[in-house]
């Protein structure tokens, strides 16, 4: 219960961002967005229709397309999420204004703020919506990658928007999905970022045993072979987060400085 309660939080949160980026930001500069909400700013520019019941609208319809390709914890968060997002929208259209007249800083935290709301929301294991839910049929239809499809349906829907918000405003919300981009990778990925380790030493007992001390971590030992001299070595390979990576290499230099180390991302880790 309290992972769910957690969960919940993270997405409303990310719906309140999401909207607060779209309200503030992106529509009172005239600017645009990928997917599903880009067509949500463009349909309230061409006829002034409320962007949290035209967003509620096409992902609610979407969703009722895709229910057989998502498990029920992913469905029911979803419709949290589109519940939320549409809601915060609704209701940041009556109080939302123009913070800043400035296209390029708009450009910026709009980026920031929606990419941060889905990166949140995608954390807690829901979906945005729109975009995420076309992919996954499409990708269980033709074969498509998910990041591939998103990446298509965002590129059209920009480059249509071009037609109503003109050239360079349809190029400042280039910036604008950039940024999105990172965002959401940076909280998704970035908060809990992991490196892995591979250690080479003439002391590989005692480094394996002062890391798995000190750190109260394990470490994987793999059976090595000097190339050149032929000779059987051990190799300790551990998986850590990034921040805990200086402890680490202090650890190593304090026991043989002549450890031979590298450091690789973990893009990502299960089990």
């Amino acid at each position: 219960m309290k992972k769910i309660i957690q969960d919940i939080s993270l997405i409303l949160l990310g719906s309140l961002l999401f909207a607060i980026g779209i309200s503030y930001f992106t529509i009172p500069n005239m600017l645009s967005e990928g997917g599903i909400i880009g067509i949500t700013v463009i349909v309230h520019y061409l006829f002034e229709w409320s962007p949290g019941i035209v967003n509620l609208v096409l992902n609610a319809s979407l969703l009722l397309v895709g229910l057989k390709f998502f498990d029920k914890r992913t469905i029911i968060y979803t419709l949290i999420t589109i519940a939320a997002s549409s809601g915060f929208l609704y209701i940041t259209e009556e109080f939302g204004r123009q913070l800043t007249e400035d296209t390029l800083l708009a450009a910026i935290f709009a980026g920031l703020l929606v990419g941060a709301g889905i990166g949140l929301i995608l954390r807690a294991g829901g979906t945005s919506g729109g975009t995420t839910i076309l992919a996954r049929l499409v990708n269980q239809l033709w074969g498509w990658s998910m990041g591939t499809v998103i990446l298509v349906m965002d590129i059209i829907v920009v480059a249509g928007s071009a037609f109503i918000i003109g050239l360079d405003k349809a190029m400042y919300t280039l910036i604008v999905v950039y940024i999105g981009a990172k965002a959401i990778d940076f909280i998704v990925e970035g908060l809990d970022e992991r490196v892995a380790v591979m250690i080479v030493s003439a002391e590989p007992d005692r480094i394996l045993q002062t890391l798995t001390t000190k750190m109260s971590r394990g470490l994987t030992v793999l059976e090595g072979r000097g190339g050149y001299s032929g000779v059987q070595k051990d190799v300790l390979y551990i998986v850590i987060s990034k921040h805990e990576l200086a402890q680490v290499k202090n650890i190593i230099k304090g026991i043989d400085q002549s450890a031979y180390v590298t450091v690789h991302g973990v893009h990502e880790m299960a089990g």
